[in-house]
């Protein structure tokens, strides 16, 4: 993903607190967009025209998650908590993180993973990823997947 804008054009530094312009509503499909209402993010990585990975500022009102529990095949994740409490959910069970903690996730490791704002209060994160092609994602324990960027379902009929 090319930047539009020219170099000389874009800032080189930013108040991320300044930044406005969230990330519309989410992609999934209905039955599972209720999953992410409360969810908000600032694309910071687009802001400075980076192509080779994506760093989103993320707030979680209290109840909402960040995804549906997934995996990647192609692109790593990492996570790094700034305020709030959020539980990472994964495979292996439930793990809490505060300020200061992250958490990271490689690609093709089938390891079904999201955060969960069970608190009282907005939390906020950051999230980095690469963006490799042909990526597709796996979301345990409902029936989608995505396949050439588009949501299917497991047996490969469309949403």
């Amino acid at each position: 993903m090319a930047s539009d804008t020219p170099a000389a054009a874009r800032p080189a530094v930013l108040d991320a607190a300044a930044l406005r312009g969230p990330m519309g509503a989410t992609l999934y499909p209905e039955p599972f967009r209720h999953v992410v209402a409360g969810r908000a993010k600032v694309r910071l990585g687009d802001s400075f025209g980076l192509t080779n990975f994506g760093v989103n500022l993320t707030r979680l009102e209290p109840g909402a998650a960040s995804a549906l529990r997934h995996w990647h095949t192609r692109q790593d994740e990492f996570v790094y908590v700034l305020e709030g409490e959020l539980v990472l959910v994964t495979d292996t069970g439930e793990h809490t993180l505060r300020p200061g903690m992250c958490a990271g996730f490689p690609a093709g490791e089938p390891n079904g993973h999201h955060l969960i704002n069970r608190g009282g209060t907005t939390a906020v994160y950051l999230e980095v990823g690469d963006r490799t092609g042909g990526d597709a994602v796996d979301y345990p324990g409902v029936d989608m997947l995505v396949r050439d960027g588009r949501f299917v379902h497991r047996d490969g009929t469309p949403w």
